[in-house]
C-alpha cells in the first residue's frame, strides 16, 4: 500500500508540475517514464539495504544465541522459564514449557520467546525489494496513462482526478485492512495528496513562466 501510494502520488505531482510548467504530451510521458523508473529503484533499493541490515542483526542475533547456549545451557533453561514466568504461567509448568521446548528446539525456542524472530516474521530483503519496485511502478502507472491518454484540453485535469481518486481508493482500502473506519484512510490521503499536487503544479506554474 506505501509504495503504490507513494508511486501515484509522486510521479502525480511531478507530472502535474511539468504539466504546469507547459510541457506537452510527449515530454509529460517522458518525465512520467523517468519518475516511475527512478522512484520504483529508488524503494527497491532502500527497501533491500533496510530489510539487509534487519537481516543482518537477526543472523547476529542467532550467533550469539547459539553461542551462549553451548556455554551455559542451564541458564539459558532457566531464563526461558523466567519469560514463561513473566508471561503468566506457574513456575511448575514454565519449568515444563522451558525443558520441552529446549528439548525440541533450544534455539528455536529463545530466538521465538526472547528475541521475537520466527521463521514466519524472518527478514527477506530480495522479497522486500521486489515488492517495494512493483507496487511504486503499478502505482505510478495510474497518472502516467492518464498523462499520455488524456485530450490535450483536459489532460492536467485528468491527471489532478486520476491522482486523487487513486489515492483515496487506496488510503480506504489500507483503512479497512488495518481495522479501522474507510473514511479516516481516504480522507489524511486525499487531503495530504491533493495539496501535495496543488503546491508540485503551482510550483511548475511559476517556474514555467518565468525560467527562460
Amino acid at each position: 500500500m506505501l509504495g503504490a501510494n507513494d508511486g501515484i502520488l509522486s510521479t502525480g505531482a511531478l507530472l502535474l508540475g511539468v504539466a504546469g510548467a507547459g510541457a506537452n504530451r510527449g515530454q509529460l510521458v517522458t518525465a512520467g517514464i523517468a519518475a516511475l523508473t527512478a522512484g520504483a529503484c529508488s524503494m527497491g533499493i532502500g527497501e533491500y539495504v533496510s530489510v539487509s541490515s534487519q537481516r543482518d542483526a537477526e543472523l547476529a542475533d542467532r550467533a550469539a544465541e547459539a553461542a551462549e547456549l553451548a556455554e551455559d545451557p542451564e541458564a539459558e533453561l532457566a531464563e526461558l522459564k523466567n519469560i514463561y514466568v513473566g508471561r503468566g504461567l506457574p513456575e511448575p509448568l514454565a519449568w515444563q514449557v522451558a525443558e520441552a521446548l529446549t528439548q525440541d528446539d533450544a534455539l528455536g525456542a529463545h530466538l521465538r520467546d526472547e528475541l521475537g524472530i520466527t521463521e514466519e516474521m524472518r527478514a527477506r530483503p530480495f522479497q522486500a525489494a521486489w515488492s517495494s519496485f512493483l507496487a511504486f511502478a503499478v502505482g505510478a502507472l495510474i497518472p502516467l496513462l492518464t498523462a499520455a491518454l488524456a485530450p490535450a484540453s483536459i489532460r492536467t485535469v485528468a491527471v489532478t482526478v486520476a491522482t486523487i481518486v487513486a489515492m483515496v481508493a487506496l488510503g480506504t482500502i489500507g483503512s479497512r485492512l488495518g481495522g479501522a473506519p474507510g473514511w479516516r484512510g481516504a480522507v489524511r490521503v486525499g487531503i495530504g495528496g491533493t495539496a501535495a499536487l496543488a503546491l508540485t503544479f503551482g510550483i511548475g506554474r511559476m517556474l514555467g513562466t518565468t525560467v527562460a
